[in-house]
């Protein structure tokens, strides 16, 4: 067989490494085509691992592309989600199902070298001896990297009597109503008084703030429940990477404010992790 049939019988692995590193389809696909071409300058026929290999070259490119992002300062995230070559839709929904959208938004909140400790060993089992030669730490170093990611991964649920549970419902509930498009069910949930805040936009009223909602819809397919500083809320993510964050007042059994989040600067601020599974 072949390097380049060997490659292709690799593709969807690497594709899937490269994916979880950058939480771009795009992004992954240049990764994985590089990856090809540095095996076609290479042709290493001696390897004895080429999966093996060929993770490894996946991973050093997928941490260069993570380290430009910090050293760029890469751009709002409302700029980056409106590329003009934009992913097709469906192919975004079914890997976001596939990998976790929670995860990715996480792991988007990683410096590059927890991000790939992390990935490498708790997603893919690479030992920590070869992922401490990509990033040219020490076995033991590595392992504290994937220690703390994974710390950061697992986050944690409100503490008993904070209310987290009954606004966890109202949330998905909200959410729920959102995504079907149901109006009464919207109401139902919002006090009378309800006020939306989106940057210095202010909506007043259940009826104004449930047509909002069903426009919301439109987006709610990359829309997941996280906990935002601590509480549940909604953000959404149409590739990893928190685009929009909604934050919840909860006054008894009715939704009584609503903030929407969409600044860079403010998005950077917040504490987004994946709530902990029962």
């Amino acid at each position: 067989m072949t390097n380049g049939e060997q490659f292709e019988a690799h593709r969807e692995h690497l594709h899937a490494v490269a994916y979880r590193m950058l939480g771009s389809l795009a992004e992954a696909d240049d990764a994985v085509q590089e990856a090809w071409l540095r095996l076609h300058r290479a042709a290493p026929a001696d390897v004895a691992n080429l999966r093996g290999w060929l993770t490894t070259v996946v991973a050093r490119i997928c941490l260069d592309l993570l380290r430009a992002r910090n050293t760029r300062q890469e751009e709002p995230f409302s700029v980056v989600l409106a590329e003009a070559t934009t992913p097709d839709p469906e192919a975004e929904a079914l890997q976001a199902d596939a990998v976790g959208l929670a995860l990715l938004v996480v792991l988007d909140r990683l410096a590059p070298a927890e991000r790939l400790a992390f990935v490498l060993h708790d997603l893919f089992d690479v030992p920590f001896d070869t992922i401490a030669g990509i990033l040219d730490r020490s076995p033991a170093a590595v392992r504290q990297l994937a220690s703390r990611a994974r710390r950061r991964v697992q986050g944690s649920m409100p503490p008993d009597g904070s209310g987290g549970g009954r606004q966890h419902a109202l949330v998905a509930a909200f959410l729920a109503a959102s995504r079907a498009g149901d109006f009464d069910a919207l109401l139902k949930l919002l006090d009378p008084g309800v006020v939306v805040r989106a940057g210095a936009l202010q909506v007043t009223g259940a009826s104004a703030v449930a047509g909002q909602a069903l426009v919301f819809a439109r987006r709610s397919t990359y829309a997941q429940i996280m906990l935002i500083n601590g509480m549940p809320g909604v953000v959404v993510a149409p590739r990893g990477r928190v685009a929009t964050a909604l934050t919840f007042t909860i006054d008894g059994d009715r939704i009584t404010g609503l903030d929407v989040i969409e600044d860079p600067d403010r998005l950077g601020r917040l504490e987004v992790v994946r709530p902990r599974q029962p």
